[in-house]
């Protein structure tokens, strides 16, 4: 279940098979950190457009990281039952041949994994590498022109690479050509590293590994150096280097090329992150990031979005967090009898999470959001017609009646309820705003009118005018409780904003109008005036 570096290479083709025969795959990513404080004003609010949004997003996705990423990946048996094969990657930011990367944490966000148990040693020592396209041309530039150059930041990596190259260059002094020493005790990484970093300062040594954790260096002649270089089964040749400094990158890749449907929950940060760290920097464009991403990944569904239309049309409960609708769609009450959902069965070497929550891990929350759509799929098939259900429901049904959820991404509290990827955005539909107009009050400003009604409920705040404020709930018992609340306040005269009424654009329309009349009539006036003879 849990994939590190040294072994994620050597299951590639074992997860290449397996995701060519899924019905679809889920994910998930941990993250160091979601919207940044810098620029101030940068939270999401209900006022933001998809753009505003985007552009926000894209400032957090550009200073945070993936930790870990989970991937679920669903297969369909012969009988009315899924087989799920669920890992977990730790990631960390290729330290190979590309510019540093800085890695920024969020106190909140660490906090939060902590609470449920994250390893952060395993980010930070055994994370696997990645990078996008651009990060890879440079690299590829750089070992062509041999100028490459190692960014490894971590420590324990530095001593262990100058242990090393200590070992090799004591012993060279005195060794004879052909003659061959052993390092060893170490990883992936240290393995190529280690041999780069060797050719590429003694160019009288050849090395080669020897299994998993150990590099063989010989001394050999100038020109046995040469031919060794050209040679097509170099473990350091230039693809290999590559193959190996993609790392996650490559799986990422084998997700593109399978073009099976991808779930997740909430998924618009997971789908920025996708974009910005295992394809292309984000664009500075909302409509070529969506562009983007529907080339990758034709088919998306966000069981948020299922989830939240069920809770309209079915008696469905509003719960928020994704172990809470798997709690509740796994309730006797909703389990439709005849035929009931699918059976979703883990793989054996993944059946932990059979036997134990693990929220907040990724590989279990693309567990869960896996399930979460084969049973709201199911339980949208059997309320779809009044005639009999087969009792083996292909997937292709299922996705027939999630047909109006398909590439619509949830959008949290904003302008829009959802991110349409093959479409246009539907505008969302929010309570009456409000607008607060202060008296006796000087100087109130937008964060001090927050203050005032976060006691009774929230809303976000803009300023309209000097002494105006324009309050936006996304729930219309807050704005009937306000209206009531406030109705008599001595400083605070709380109303349903109109247009023709509270726009500053407007009333500045009005106001010159009248004055245009005013002088127009004037004019007409003196006009009229018989003369002095």
């Amino acid at each position: 279940m849990d994939v590190g570096p040294e072994g994620f290479v050597r299951s590639l083709p074992l997860l290449r098979r397996r995701i060519r025969r899924a019905a679809f795959v889920a994910v998930d990513t941990e993250l160091t950190g979601l919207y940044s404080t810098f620029p101030q004003n940068n939270e999401p609010s209900l006022f933001d457009s998809p753009v505003e949004r985007y552009l926000k997003a894209r400032q957090g996705v550009q200073r945070f990281t993936v930790t870990q990423l989970g991937l679920a990946i669903f297969s369909k048996e012969n009988s009315n039952k899924y087989m799920v094969y669920s890992y977990n990657f730790f990631l960390f930011p290729s330290t190979l041949g590309v510019r540093d990367v800085e890695v920024t944490l969020s106190a909140s966000s660490i906090q939060f994994l902590s609470h449920y148990g994250f390893d952060y040693n395993k980010f930070l020592k055994d994370g696997i590498p990645y990078m996008n396209e651009v990060q890879e041309k440079i690299l590829r530039q750089h070992l062509l022109a041999g100028s490459w150059k190692s960014h490894s930041t971590s420590a324990a990596d530095r001593d262990v690479l100058k242990k090393a190259i200590d070992e090799v260059t004591c012993w060279i002094a005195s060794a004879e050509e052909e003659e061959t020493m052993i390092l060893q005790d170490l990883n992936d990484y240290h393995v190529l590293e280690i041999q780069l970093i060797l050719r590429q300062a003694l160019q009288n040594i050849w090395t080669e590994p020897l299994g998993n954790k150990k590099v063989v260096v010989k001394k050999v002649s100038p020109q046995r150096r040469q031919l060794l270089e050209n040679s097509s089964s170099d473990p350091c040749e230039k693809e290999l280097i590559l193959l190996s400094a993609r790392g996650f990158t490559n799986l990422f890749q084998i997700l593109v090329e399978a073009k099976k449907p991808l779930v997740g929950h909430n998924m618009f940060m997971d789908l920025m992150h996708f974009h910005d760290k295992f394809y292309k920097p984000l664009p500075e464009s909302y409509e070529e990031f969506k562009r983007n991403i529907h080339n990758l990944f034709p088919v998306l569904i966000d069981t948020k979005t299922v989830t939240k239309s069920m809770q309209k049309n079915y008696l469905f409960p509003r719960v928020s967090s994704l172990l809470e609708v798997y709690a509740i769609l796994c309730s006797s009450s909703l389990n439709p009898k005849d035929p009931p959902w699918p059976v979703i069965a883990l793989a054996s070497d993944c059946s932990r999470y059979a036997e134990k929550k693990s929220p907040h891990e990724a590989g279990y929350d693309a567990f869960l959001c896996g399930s979460v759509l084969l049973m709201s799929a199911h339980l949208l098939l059997c309320r779809s017609t009044e005639d009999a259900v087969e009792a083996d429901p292909s997937f292709s049904q299922y996705l027939t009646v999630l047909t109006e959820h398909v590439n619509k991404v949830n959008f949290i509290r904003g302008g829009i309820s959802s991110i349409n990827f093959s479409g246009e955005d539907a505008p969302c539909h929010h309570p009456p705003v409000l607008v607060v107009h202060v008296r006796g009050w000087p100087g109130m400003n937008e964060r001090q009118i927050y203050q005032e009604f976060k006691g009774l409920c929230r809303f976000d705040v803009r300023q309209l005018s000097k002494n105006q404020f324009i309050l936006l709930s996304n729930k219309y018992k807050h704005v009937r409780l306000v209206l009531r609340d406030y109705k008599h306040h001595p400083h605070l005269q709380v109303s349903v904003y109109r247009h023709w009424r509270h726009s500053p654009f407007v009333n500045c329309l009005l106001q010159v109008s009248g004055v245009v009349a005013l002088w127009s009539l004037l004019a007409f006036v003196l006009g009229r005036a018989p003369s002095c003879s």
